[in-house]
C-alpha cells in the first residue's frame, strides 16, 4: 500500500509536423479495414534481437538505417510516399505516456528528420479504435494492452500494438485514510465509488484477495472527475484513480489517503500503448518503423528531462484552448509519475516500449478471469504484437538507432 488519466473524447486542434498535411478529418464510418496479416510486408532479416533473444526482422527492407550514417534517400522517398500519418492521442495533449513522447518527438523535429509527415490530433482512447481500424488514422494511443485486445476482439479489427511503454497497470485504488482499511481483505462489505466501472486491474487485484465485485463489496457511480469531491463522499470507502493523476491532486490539497497499487500485488497490467493497423504497416513498413524510431527517441528524451517534456505538453494544451481544464502542476506530476514507472519497469538493456509478450498474455489471462472478454476466448497476445517494428529501431544495448 502506498500514498500516491482519465480518458475523454476530444477531436479538435491539430499539430502538423513536416511539409504537408491532409485536410480530411477522419471519420468512423469509412470502409472496413482490409484483411491482411501483420507480416505480409515480408520484411528483410536483421541482426537486431527481441527481448527474448530471438532474431527480429526489420521492417526497413533493403534500405536500412545505420547509426551515425546519412539517412537513405530511397528510404526517405518511401517514407514520403506514406503521405500524412495521423496520430490520435488518448487524452487531449496531456503529458502522459504514448502522448508526451509523440509531442516531444515532433517538437524536436525527429519526424521531419526521417522524412515523415505526422499530423497529431487530440483524441480519446476509446474513440480512436474505429478510426485506426478503418485506416483513417494510422497510429493512436491506447489505455492498456487489454483495452486494445478487447476492442480488437469485439470488432474483429486488425490492430497491431507497436509499443507498450508501461509494464504495469496505471490504475490504483485510493482509500480514505480514516476508513480503517489496512488490507485488501478489509474492503469486504464496503462500497467503492467508480466513475464508469471498476478498472480491470483493480477488480483483478481485489479478486485475488478473495473479493468478488458486487458480492463481497459494492460499487456505486460517482459524478465528475474531481478526487477532492470523491474523497468527501460519505458512503464510499474510496475510489479507483490513476497513479499519475488523482494522488497528485490529493497531495497538493493536503488530503491524506492510502493507495493500493496492483503492482504491489503482482497483478499484471500495462499503459502507454501505441498501436496501428495491419493495412498501414504492410503497405508502408519503413514509415511505420521510422515513426516508432522517432517516437521512441522522443520517449527517451522525455524520460531524461520529464519537466521539460511536460512543458511541451502544457504549451500545446494551452494553445488548444485547454478543453479538459488541465493544470500545469497536474501535468508535471502526471509525466514524472509515468516516466518513473516506465523507467522502473523496463529491464536493463531493453529499449523503452518493447512489448513483453509473456507479461501481456498474463495480463489478458488475469483480466479474462473477471470477464472483460465476455463469452469470447482469451485473446492471444502474440497475435496483436508488432515487435519486429520496434525491435528494429534498437541496437543490442537498447539504444535507438539514429542516422547521423
Amino acid at each position: 500500500m502506498h500514498k500516491r488519466h482519465l480518458i475523454a473524447p476530444v477531436l479538435a486542434a491539430t499539430l502538423v509536423v513536416a511539409a504537408c498535411s491532409s485536410d480530411d478529418e477522419p471519420t468512423a464510418d469509412s470502409a472496413a479495414p482490409t484483411e491482411s496479416a501483420v507480416d505480409s510486408a515480408a520484411p528483410a532479416e536483421s541482426d537486431v534481437t527481441t527481448e527474448d533473444g530471438s532474431a527480429a526482422p526489420s521492417a526497413g527492407g533493403d534500405i536500412e538505417v545505420t547509426a551515425g550514417e546519412p539517412f537513405s534517400e530511397d528510404r526517405c522517398a518511401a517514407n514520403e510516399a506514406a503521405g500524412t500519418i495521423t496520430y490520435l492521442t488518448g487524452f487531449d495533449f496531456a503529458a502522459a505516456a504514448s502522448i508526451v513522447d509523440i509531442l516531444v518527438a515532433a517538437d524536436a523535429g525527429y519526424y521531419e528528420d526521417l522524412c515523415l509527415d505526422v499530423d497529431i490530433k487530440p483524441g480519446g482512447s476509446t474513440d480512436n479504435y474505429p478510426l485506426i481500424a478503418n485506416n483513417n488514422a494510422q497510429f493512436a494511443s491506447g489505455g492498456s494492452f487489454s483495452e486494445v485486445a478487447t476492442f480488437a476482439t469485439a470488432n474483429e479489427a486488425d490492430f497491431v500494438v507497436t509499443a507498450v511503454e508501461g509494464r504495469t497497470a496505471i490504475d490504483s485504488l485510493i482509500v480514505k485514510s480514516d476508513s480503517g482499511v489496512e488490507s485488501l481483505e478489509d474492503l469486504a462489505g464496503t462500497t467503492i465509488g467508480v466513475k464508469f466501472k471498476m478498472p480491470p486491474s483493480v477488480e483483478a487485484m481485489l479478486l485475488r484477495a478473495g473479493l468478488t465485485i458486487e458480492e463481497d463489496y459494492q460499487t456505486v457511480l460517482v459524478d465528475g472527475f474531481d478526487p477532492l469531491v470523491h474523497i468527501a463522499i460519505e458512503p464510499i470507502v474510496g475510489f479507483p484513480g490513476y497513479k499519475s493523476n488523482e494522488p497528485g491532486a490529493l497531495d497538493r490539497a493536503g488530503i491524506e489517503f492510502d493507495l493500493f497499487d496492483p503492482l504491489d500485488f503482482d497483478v499484471p497490467g500495462s499503459f502507454g500503448i501505441i498501436y496501428s493497423n495491419a493495412t498501414f504497416i504492410s503497405e508502408h513498413p519503413t514509415a511505420a518503423e521510422d515513426f516508432m524510431r522517432a517516437t521512441m527517441r522522443g520517449l527517451a528524451d522525455a524520460i531524461a528531462d520529464p519537466d521539460a517534456a511536460a512543458q511541451v505538453a502544457i504549451d500545446l494544451i494551452n494553445s488548444n484552448g485547454n478543453p479538459m481544464f488541465l493544470q500545469p502542476d497536474g501535468e508535471i506530476f502526471r509525466w514524472n509519475t509515468d516516466a518513473a514507472l516506465i523507467e522502473a519497469t523496463t529491464p536493463d538493456g531493453v529499449g523503452y516500449g518493447v512489448p513483453d509478450g509473456a507479461a501481456l498474455q498474463a495480463e489478458l489471462d488475469a483480466y479474462a478471469e473477471i470477464g472483460i472478454f465476455g463469452d469470447a476466448e482469451t485473446p492471444d497476445a502474440a497475435s496483436r504484437l508488432g515487435n519486429d517494428i520496434i525491435a528494429g529501431i534498437y541496437d543490442a544495448d537498447g539504444q535507438v538507432i539514429w542516422p547521423g
